[in-house]
């Protein structure tokens, strides 16, 4: 399994979460974004910087990633790509996208992107919190407990 991060959005406090999760199980990670990120030096973890424009780093996350990576992004169509891959897609908020989930996620962004299309403030996202940054942790502890588990299993067989 591979992590890849739609980089461009991510919290910090997410990233920093992160780089310490990949050092401590071994699993590599890659920052995609079309800045340069400052990471962290180590084996494990990458940047891959894209050019400019939109959606571009998600194609690249797309055209990377293999069945059974997890990509953490925010960006609801790209959760929906990894998804069709057979990949995992998890929020900086730490919700899950699936396929039970991901169409209404899509309909609800489609739609708040035609209210503002047509003039009306929605707003923007809360401000991330610290049960935000919670919530992500458990969810990606859980995932990669569940993972590493089935790994396990697997390589006994």
């Amino acid at each position: 399994m591979h992590i890849w991060v739609d980089g461009d959005a991510c919290p910090k406090v997410i990233k920093d979460i992160l780089y310490r999760v990949v050092e401590r199980l071994q699993i590599p990670l890659t920052m995609v974004a079309n800045k340069t990120l400052q990471t962290p030096k180590s084996p494990l973890i990458q940047m891959i910087k894209v050019a400019a424009g939109a959606d571009v780093a998600d194609a690249e996350i797309v055209a990377q990633m293999q069945a059974g990576d997890l990509v953490i992004t925010a960006d609801i169509p790209l959760a929906a790509d990894v998804i069709a891959k057979n990949g995992h897609a998890l929020n900086p908020r730490g919700t899950f996208y699936s396929d039970a989930n991901v169409k209404q996620y899509l309909t609800m962004r489609n739609f708040m992107d035609d209210l503002r299309g047509s003039g009306v403030s929605t707003g923007g996202p809360a401000a991330f919190s610290n049960s935000d940054r919670m919530a992500f942790a458990n969810e990606l502890d859980r995932f990669l407990t569940r993972h590493l588990k089935k790994q396990t299993i697997e390589k006994r067989k």
